[in-house]
């Protein structure tokens, strides 16, 4: 794979010094946050049998880096964005889980913990989360040295509204919401949708995350706008999408909308739909069954090596 060989090199110059840190969190901002307003951080994290943590009240984003310890970083990099219908947030299972098996992949990681829409702590809560991705991409992008990253290989995956997030951040990116005069390229390079989110349409969209996001009396060009089926574009970034057809929270027909989507506009795709299992794959497929399949397309993308 001779567009891996320039970064392994790189990689392995910073491995040594990678394994000393190799997990530490950042705030997304190192100056203000936009969009906000002043207000007591009230972020709270629980524990929650089903799904391992929760992570709510979300005011000051940040991101946790996960770099490889023992497998030698390949020079790609995912931001990953945790689900919970733009609510809460699953930092664990659907975040620094993931994050870890990437690691092992060579790949580093980078964990998103977003705002969730409130007009308690921001001006329009509906552009929080989307600042927010926004903001990730250009940090890992302008500091891709720093973290022995490929800048032309940073994508961005998420889980249910997660994946709306990151669906948002593929079809959305030639809108600046952030650094509007900026001139790092806010697009991802790949996405990677797990039973996401995708429509904000009354049939077939999931309108507890509509209502979190946009509000119950959201308005028909708001709804268009964040139904990412209608903006993807023949610029939009390839896609891997996986659902469960048994799924009763998020319709399958969200990820189908976009993969035909992508189809129509003549970008790279790939959808894998089980016949079973429930929203979040809380027993089936098994972990390693869904993730393979997501390595898999990696390797096919030329994101990673055969080797890993």
């Amino acid at each position: 794979m001779h567009r891996l060989t320039p970064y392994f090199l790189l990689a392995g110059m910073l491995f040594s010094g990678a394994c000393s840190v190799a997990q530490r969190y950042m705030r997304l901002y190192p100056e203000a946050i936009p969009n906000s307003i002043e207000a007591p951080d009230q972020e709270t994290l629980s524990a929650n049998a089903t799904v391992d943590s929760l992570t709510s009240h979300v005011s000051i984003p940040g991101l946790t880096v996960f770099l490889p310890k023992q497998t030698r970083p390949n020079g790609t990099a995912v931001i990953i964005c945790p689900g919970g219908g733009y609510g809460t947030l699953l930092t664990k299972r659907e975040g620094s889980d993931v994050a870890r098996a990437f690691n092992q992949m060579g790949i580093t990681a980078f964990v998103l913990k977003y705002r969730l829409p409130d007009a308690q702590i921001m001006k329009k809560p509906a552009f929080g989360p989307i600042q927010d991705a926004q903001q990730a991409i250009k940090t890992v992008r302008e500091r891709a040295k720093e973290f022995g990253i490929n800048p032309d290989r940073i994508g961005i995956m998420g889980f249910s509204a997660g994946g709306h997030l990151a669906s948002t951040a593929g079809t959305h990116f030639q809108t600046r919401y952030i650094d509007k005069e900026g001139k790092t390229s806010l697009r991802p390079d790949f996405m990677i949708l797990i039973n996401p989110v995708i429509s904000f349409n009354d049939s077939t969209g999931h309108i507890g995350s509509r209502d979190n996001l946009l509000g119950k009396n959201a308005s028909p060009e708001m709804i268009r706008l964040f139904s990412n089926e209608l903006q993807v574009s023949t610029v939009t970034p390839p896609a891997f999408l996986v659902h469960s057809g048994a799924d009763v929270v998020v319709p399958v027909s969200n990820s189908i909308s976009f993969y035909n989507a992508l189809q129509k506009n003549g970008v790279k795709g790939a959808l894998h739909i089980y016949s079973r299992g429930e929203h979040g794959f809380l027993t089936y497929p098994p972990f390693r069954v869904w993730f393979d399949d997501v390595v898999e397309w990696m390797r096919a993308e030329y994101l990673i090596s055969a080797a890993n």
